[in-house]
């Protein structure tokens, strides 16, 4: 099924190739991976619903942490950037020659919706100055090192407060789904993922300020 980008329910071009060795330095077909990144922003590109769904569980997770860290542990902000950038990618989403050409648009774009964000906040609160507004430029730190330092503070975190924030942000499990999985209640649950945040917020800006 065809659908155009504005009729997506969920956050929702062909053009000629570009040669592989300028963004991904080795063959195009060398791997099932880059096979598979071609494949996903072609659908994308096309409207094609279903290659949105796979594109969007593929990369929704690893874009999440990206700009979890980026946003110095605000999940809020996270999720709302991470939505805005699966919108630009339904409607903009290029060509691409293999997985890391596709994962650099997207973080790149990850950056930019994130600026936009904090531009925003900036105009809308008389309290918050430009000084105050992190810097998120495309020369932020690399993005293993950002990952490095979620999963650092994952794991300094005890095993249910980390599975519990695994279950809602990464798989992406209802409250309820959760609570189902754990004997609980709903709200039970929100107050645990309330302080479980809270660890992992601290636990981020802990390590990023030990980063930079």
């Amino acid at each position: 099924m065809t659908v155009l980008a504005n009729s997506l329910s969920l956050p929702v071009m062909a053009r000629a190739p570009i040669p592989a060795v300028d963004r991904c330095g080795r063959p195009p077909a060398s791997s099932e991976m880059d096979a598979n990144a071609r494949r996903l922003a072609a659908g994308v590109a096309r409207g094609e619903e279903t290659a949105f769904r796979e594109f969007y569980d593929a990369y929704y997770g690893r874009l999440f942490r990206l700009v979890f860290v980026l946003s110095r542990g605000d999940d809020s902000l996270a999720q709302d950037v991470v939505q805005a950038v699966f919108l630009v990618a339904a409607a903009k989403l290029p060509a691409v020659n293999c997985e890391e050409h596709l994962w650099n648009w997207l973080a790149r774009v990850a950056r930019q919706q994130l600026s936009k964000a904090w531009r925003q906040q900036q105009r809308e609160s008389a309290v918050i100055g430009m000084a105050e507004v992190p810097d998120c430029s495309d020369n932020a730190e690399p993005d293993r090192l950002l990952e490095e330092s979620l999963n650092a503070a994952l794991l300094a975190m005890d095993a249910e407060d980390r599975e519990l924030v695994e279950w809602f942000y990464f798989d992406r499990l209802s409250q309820r789904e959760i609570a189902e999985r754990i004997g609980g209640t709903p709200k039970a649950v929100s107050s645990r993922l309330e302080r479980a945040r809270a660890k992992l917020r601290s636990l981020v800006l802990r390590r990023l300020s030990h980063e930079t």
